[in-house]
């Protein structure tokens, strides 16, 4: 079943919590430290991790990492893929769906208000993302994951076919983006519960929350070095980790050039790889709302600015065009105003806000 959303509504006790939580962190200034082999390495050089939406605001510092740590970081999955992948499912399983648990209960105002502070989410697009779709990815890939057990070769009679999935031989190398807490957590998390290991570089504008989704998975009992996560500038990293012969696979959320780059990087290392790497990216959208002429306009509109507007427009899914019958037009271009003249637009702190702000500069700068 999907986790039901809390609606953070005036006078309900998670408003109040996470009212509280989000007033306790943005009253202090953490250390985020790379996690390598289970050790939290800090480094002398850092970045700071901000509000958008109050961009002087120092959340945290965050460790810097440069190829030395990416090397180090494969070495740990190495170290750990031994005892790892030869995990039995199920205990392999119930480390996950032991973190679901802790984000359903005891983490999920610390997420959520991780998710606010460092991404600019309203409560309710950080319910839904940080909170309710990574609690159904650590549940629901259990489910997918026996589905994929299940498919077993034909039998004939007196005979038995049968088909071992194993992890990969190697290191995945997860990347994930800014705009989805969820997607973080279940692109280092999936390949994890496959038996692999995993490098993880996390968008340095979602620091904060990658910390907190690292902290939920080892309390969760994740062994040390199944999941490294490393922080610092994408080239930086992303270079040092294709170059490695270890590279067994890529799990990718991002933009396409990004995304075509690391794909023509693979296929011009490709001779000195231990195995052939599985290459699995999404990338950017172009979503669009059809309405039919029987539709309701007052439902047309809602869905045209909630789909547009809702996290800054800041998704693959957000919509970036309408179709709408020339005969409905006028009276939905009236809603539209109306219902866009309404937005309001400031600290996602104050529940009453709509839109927050862009991630940072150059976002805004092409946005403008």
């Amino acid at each position: 079943m999907n986790e039901p959303v809390r609606t953070y509504a005036p006078g309900t006790p998670e408003r109040e919590e996470l009212r509280i939580r989000l007033t306790q962190m943005e009253n202090e200034r953490i250390s985020i430290p790379m996690v390598i082999g289970g050790k939290e390495v800090e480094t002398s050089e850092t970045t700071q991790a901000v509000m958008p939406h109050r961009k002087a605001h120092v959340l945290a510092d965050v460790a810097k990492g440069g190829p030395e740590h990416v090397q180090q970081a494969i070495d740990a999955a190495r170290e750990a893929h031994a005892d790892w992948s030869r995990l039995p499912w199920e205990e392999r399983a119930s480390v996950f769906l032991r973190a679901a648990e802790l984000l359903a209960g005891p983490w999920r105002s610390t997420l959520v208000a991780a998710t606010m502070l460092n991404q600019s989410k309203t409560s309710h697009q950080a319910e839904i993302d940080a909170a309710c779709e990574l609690i159904d990815f650590w549940r629901f890939n259990v489910e997918f994951m026996l589905r994929v057990y299940a498919e077993q070769p034909v039998s004939s009679p007196g005979v038995w076919n049968r088909l071992e999935y194993r992890p990969l031989e190697g290191f995945v190398f997860a990347v994930s983006p800014f705009n989805f807490t969820a997607i973080g957590g279940n692109l280092s998390a999936s390949p994890a519960l496959m038996g692999n290991t995993v490098v993880w570089k996390p968008a340095s504008t979602a620091a904060l929350s990658a910390h907190y989704t690292l902290q939920i998975l080892r309390e969760a009992g994740l062994p040390d070095g199944v999941i490294n996560i490393v922080y610092g500038s994408g080239a930086t990293i992303g270079d040092a980790a294709l170059a490695s012969p270890e590279l067994a696979g890529i799990h990718f959320t991002g933009s396409t050039p990004v995304f075509q780059s690391m794909w023509n990087t693979v296929g011009g290392n490709i001779a000195s790889y231990r195995n052939y790497p599985r290459i699995v990216g999404e990338t950017g959208g172009k979503d669009f709302i059809l309405a039919h002429p029987s539709a309701d306009v007052d439902a047309v509109a809602t869905a045209v600015v909630r789909g547009s507007f809702e996290y800054q427009g800041q998704k693959c899914s957000a919509a970036s065009r309408v179709y709408a019958p020339k005969s409905m037009w006028p009276a939905l271009k009236e809603r539209l105003a109306e219902q866009v003249g309404e937005l309001r637009m400031g600290d996602v702190s104050d529940f009453s806000n709509f839109v927050g702000a862009v991630i940072d500069g150059s976002s805004f700068a092409t946005q403008k």
